[in-house]
Formats: structure tokens, C-alpha cells, sequence
């Protein structure tokens, strides 16, 4: 899914591993000790982080968003252009209070993400009045590729635990944005399927369960498509003719990733979303996005 080639772990694909083994916690432990001091209790491991209050509402609208995803989200040098990832184009749709701090990379799931010790960067940096928007689902549900696989009960526990709950316990927000839709559709009724349905329902069980805030984007993202049709739907994604854009020479067919209008058109949903959840950062969303 990306120009970024992932690093390997220690899971096989066929390991029904559970979320909180030992192996699991060691391996975490081992990250974190890498990565410094404060790591452990930033990986949300059990027993060194407590769950905190989301911010207030009456708390001051500015700070950082960090975004936590994969390539539907990442930001593209000039090399990949028109390709482009909603979390690049989200921040011409918030007001100068707000600094946006895409850290989604290609090829990441959400268990590959905090192996990683990426959660855990981001973790070291985020303070009380930041938020992180998770958005993940389209990785983890590579069944074949054992570095990402996790399936869909352990990538709830994931959100939970790692995402949700040690990012409180920083005083941060954390919002969960389910699964951005593919270009994939039922040809006899001209309407998109729910992509990765197991992933976003597993991220809205897990939102409702603790109180996070929710961009269901892969509901949002499915009635814009709707809304213009299959054809018009290339434009969204990384359907390019030959000679077209010099990057991309020999053209490319994608159904996964955006062209610049498309992550455009989604990073407008996400804002969107956003204005309706009463959060202080709604307040910065600017006017003439709604």
C-alpha cells in the first residue's frame, strides 16, 4: 500500500496471539525502553496507564492534531503528486490555532503502528488540549501479510488500550475515524460496499464503549461516492491516464489511494465530522468548510 517498505516483527500471520500476552508486553516494554524514559506509560501498557477524561469542552481551542494512520492518510512529497492522503490536505480546513501533525505512514495496521514505537513518539510529544485522530483498518485486514494482520478483536483492544486510553492519560483527545471507504462497489446497484465492515463496526463498538469522540469517515466517505457515482469516483482516486502527470507515467488504476481532489474531499468529511462533535477543536473548524 505504500512506497515505504515495513519492517518485519515477531508475529507469525497464523499466531492468534492475545492482545495483552506476555510476549506482547515484553515485547512493548522493549520498545518503549528503547525509545526513553516516560515510553511505557505513553505505549498505555496494563497497570502503567490509567484512562483519563477526554478534554473539556470549555477547554482553549488550540493545540496539535496528531493523526496516527496508514497511506490513505499520509502526506506525499512532490515525487507521489497528484497522489495524496486525507491527513496532508486536513489542514486547510482549521484555523491557524490548530497545527495538524500527520505522522500516518503506508503499510501500518494498528498493531504494526505501536510495535513500532510510533503510538509511543507521538505519545512523548502530545500534550493536555491536543487530540489524536486514529484511523486504521485497511492494513490490519491483510490477511496474508504477517506484519500487519491483526485481526479485528485484537485491533479493538488496540484502540482501546494504546490508542484511547494512554492517550488520556496524557490529557489528550483521542478520536477514532473508522476506515476510509475503497473504490469498491456493487455493480447492479451502482452502490459502494462497506470496506472492512468487521474494522469499522469493532471502531464504533470501541468508541461507544469509552466515550471517545467518532468520525465514522467510512460512512461519510460511502454516501459522497454515492452521491457522485462510479465513474465520477475515479477522479477521487488514483485513476490516472498515461502521460497524464510525469509521476506517474504509465498511468495506474488504484482504488485505495487519492489523488489530490479526493483526499481533498475526504479531509473536508473528517472537518466536517468534526464541527458536530462539540469539542473544542469543533470551534476551529473554519466557516466555509461547513
Amino acid at each position: 500500500m505504500s512506497p515505504t517498505t515495513p519492517r518485519s516483527h515477531p508475529f507469525p500471520a497464523s499466531s492468534a496471539f492475545s492482545t495483552f500476552s506476555a510476549d506482547r508486553r515484553r515485547f512493548l516494554l522493549g520498545t518503549a525502553a528503547a525509545l526513553g524514559a516516560g515510553a511505557a506509560t505513553a505505549l498505555g501498557l496494563p497497570g502503567t496507564a490509567s484512562a483519563a477524561p477526554a478534554a473539556s469542552a470549555a477547554s482553549a481551542a488550540t493545540g496539535t492534531l496528531y493523526i496516527a494512520s496508514d497511506s490513505t492518510a499520509q502526506t506525499y512529497n512532490s515525487g507521489y503528486y497528484p497522489q495524496a492522503g486525507w491527513g496532508q490536505t486536513l489542514p486547510a480546513f482549521f484555523s491557524s490555532n490548530i497545527t495538524v501533525a500527520n505522522r500516518a505512514i503506508g503499510g501500518r495496521s494498528s498493531r504494526s503502528f505501536v510495535e513500532q514505537g510510533r503510538l509511543a513518539a507521538i505519545h512523548q510529544v502530545i500534550k493536555p488540549g491536543d487530540y489524536l485522530f486514529v484511523q486504521f483498518g485497511h492494513n490490519d485486514a491483510t490477511v496474508g501479510n504477517a506484519e500487519r494482520y491483526t485481526p479485528p478483536a485484537d485491533y479493538k483492544e488496540y484502540l482501546r488500550n494504546d490508542y484511547i486510553r494512554a492517550t488520556r492519560a496524557r490529557g489528550a483527545t483521542p478520536v477514532v475515524v473508522t476506515p476510509v471507504s475503497r473504490r469498491s462497489y456493487n455493480a447492479s446497484t451502482g452502490q459502494f460496499n462497506v470496506s472492512f465492515p468487521a474494522y469499522v463496526d469493532a471502531a464504533k463498538a470501541v468508541a461507544a464503549e469509552e466515550g471517545a469522540p467518532l468520525v465514522d469517515l467510512s460512512a461519510l466517505s460511502r454516501a459522497y461516492l454515492n452521491g457522485i457515482g462510479i465513474e465520477a469516483s475515479k477522479n477521487v482516486f488514483l485513476w490516472l491516464n498515461p502521460g497524464q502527470y510525469p509521476n506517474f507515467p504509465n498511468g495506474v488504476s488504484d482504488d485505495t489511494h487519492f489523488q489530490q481532489n479526493g483526499a481533498t474531499q475526504m479531509s473536508r468529511l473528517v472537518a466536517q465530522a468534526v464541527a458536530r462533535l462539540g469539542l473544542p477543536l469543533s470551534g476551529e473548524v473554519k466557516p466555509a468548510t461547513l
